[in-house]
């Protein structure tokens, strides 16, 4: 039997096709949300050395389905001075382990069952109203849709075995392995999913449209077109994301000439395996990437140094100054003696107040763009990680003192670093607010006009001021400071109110038209008031404090 391409039913392996990719989101949205911010801690917490990073990576990847979404947190975290260069490779290095389980998934051929599990996960989607078993069906509805896809697919797939003109595609990519290299690079960038991408190849091997040795090089291709992810995220950050998403096009690269020269040996091991342990075509595929990718990083692994070394003289730049956050020494059991234990919470205090301080800086442009900026948007949520990261150490820290003999003095400044510390979380809190009223305008592809901008600007500024202030007053508890702070406050509430009123003199003249901008400003303006409340707060306690 003969077909011609246009005789094949490409409406159902389109949507099969549709389905598949769907079934990958949803299941990895399901994950990510039911693990919640867990998965940002434990990058965070576990990766001050490569090796830990490899593992976080790979368990990370293998959890979320998602080599591209881990990268992206990586680079979230190297925009926001959380993580080195060094940190971030070994992660990546362990996500391209971590990404080959769904390859293994699709392996093991649970097609029969994928209709039960999209009932039973559409059951508790309708019926279970609880948070956690809501992200736990979109999983079970999720990999039910992934593996019914295939089914669909399949059917369809299996027919271009009789389209002369594929046929001849296929020959040419068992007989050239470029041919398949760069199909993989390809299919992988335009679907920016390398699972996706390997699972469609794994179907076309599955229905024999394709050779073994004509796979191999496509899986090698998808590991390059993957990159891209990391690539696009990168786009306008520091000078350290750009060199994280070269170390990940990098170490791929490096894999894929490993692999090429290695294309023929690994195509007889797999052979004999395969007939060995009657391995399924699909597993197959699967078995092949893993081991592709393993041996990579065992390659590649003691290098990176070396990598990291080469790529920074490549690009060129100084790194940005990294938020030093480990709070590990912040036991009260490493401080015996009063006086140290209080000077180590005076200095987290104050690094505490710089990270709100950088934050602030972030809300200042992020609120200024005239389009919508994920990244810079993620690079304020992480900030206030770590912000929410050093309320928690220093308020356990302080809570947990336990000296014999507390002076009435040594308790009063305790308590005062209790409230500096809860003001600076407030503020971060509000900094994030302000942001997500700003990614509104954004999603809504509007702006604020320039003269708004203007008015925003110089109240960042101001609060900006007034926060450097407030640790001023800390250190020198000079009267001068804390009155002139008590008249910035009025003047912060002046400027709000003014510029409230600026706003709905715009609105009257059609300055300011687009709907979700003329709402959220006067929001912004009443979250910026509140953060120099909490300025005034800091010296309020401070100056209580030290006069009761």
């Amino acid at each position: 039997m003969t077909l011609s391409i246009f005789d094949i039913q490409w409406g159902l392996f389109l949507g099969g096709l549709g389905l598949f990719l769907y079934g990958i989101v949803l299941m990895g949205d399901g994950l990510k949300a039911f693990a919640g911010d867990r998965l940002r801690v434990y990058i965070d917490k576990y990766t001050s050395k490569p090796w830990q990073g490899f593992l976080i990576g790979l368990i990370i990847t293998a959890i979320i389905q998602s080599s591209s979404a881990t990268t992206s947190i990586c680079i979230g975290f190297i925009r926001a001075g959380l993580m080195t260069l060094e940190q971030a490779a070994g992660i990546i290095i362990g996500s391209n382990i971590g990404t080959t389980i769904t390859a293994f998934l699709i392996g093991l051929s649970v097609e029969q069952i994928a209709v039960y599990l999209i009932f039973i996960g559409a059951f508790m989607l309708l019926f279970l109203s609880k948070q956690k078993l809501q992200d736990i069906a979109r999983i079970v509805v999720g990999f039910g849709i992934l593996f019914y896809s295939l089914t669909v697919m399949g059917d369809t797939l299996e027919q271009l075995k009789y389209v002369p003109e594929f046929m001849s595609f296929a020959e040419a990519c068992a007989t050239n392995p470029f041919i398949g290299l760069f199909g993989g690079i390809v299919m992988t960038m335009a679907m920016q999913s390398s699972s996706a991408a390997i699972g469609i190849i794994q179907l076309f091997y599955m229905s024999g449209t394709i050779s073994f040795i004509g796979v191999i090089p496509f899986l090698y291709g998808s590991n390059i077109g993957t990159t891209i992810t990391a690539v696009l995220a990168s786009i306008g950050g520091n000078v350290t994301s750009i060199r994280a998403a070269a170390f990940h096009t990098t170490f791929n690269v490096i894999g894929t000439i490993i692999g090429m020269l290695l294309l023929y040996p690994l195509y007889d091991l797999m052979t004999f395996l395969t007939a060995t342990f009657s391995i399924n075509p699909m597993m197959e595929i699967a078995i092949t990437h893993i081991l592709f990718n393993v041996v990579t990083a065992i390659v590649v692994f003691p290098f990176i140094n070396q990598i990291c070394a080469m790529i920074k003289k490549v690009i060129k730049g100084d790194e940005p100054k990294r938020l030093e956050i480990n709070t590990d020494e912040l036991v009260p059991g490493n401080f015996p003696v009063v006086a140290t234990a209080l000077g180590a919470a005076e200095h987290f205090v104050i690094e505490m107040k710089n990270v709100v301080k950088r934050n602030l800086e972030n809300t200042r442009k992020y609120v200024a763009k005239d389009e919508a900026d994920d990244d810079a948007f993620d690079e304020i949520k992480d900030c206030e990680k770590a912000i929410d990261k050093l309320d928690n150490a220093i308020t356990n820290f302080l809570t947990n003192l336990h000296f014999n003999e507390m002076s009435e003095e040594t308790s009063k400044e305790t308590t005062l670093y209790l409230e500096v510390v809860k003001n600076l979380e407030r503020v971060g809190d509000i900094l994030v607010n302000v942001a997500e009223f700003s990614k509104m305008v954004h999603e809504d592809n509007d702006s604020f006009s320039p003269s708004a901008c203007e008015e925003l600007d110089s109240l960042f500024l101001k609060l900006d001021k007034m926060l450097d202030m407030s640790f001023d007053y800390l250190a020198k508890n000079d009267l001068q400071i804390y009155e002139h702070i008590l008249n910035e406050e009025a003047s912060v509430v002046s400027m709000e109110y003014n510029y409230r009123q600026n706003h709905f003199q715009r609105m009257v003249k059609k300055e300011c038209t687009g709907a979700v901008a003329s709402s959220v400003y006067a929001d912004i303006l009443s979250n910026l008031e509140r953060i120099g409340d909490h300025c005034c707060n800091i010296v309020r306690n401070a100056f209580e404090n030290r006069n009761a």
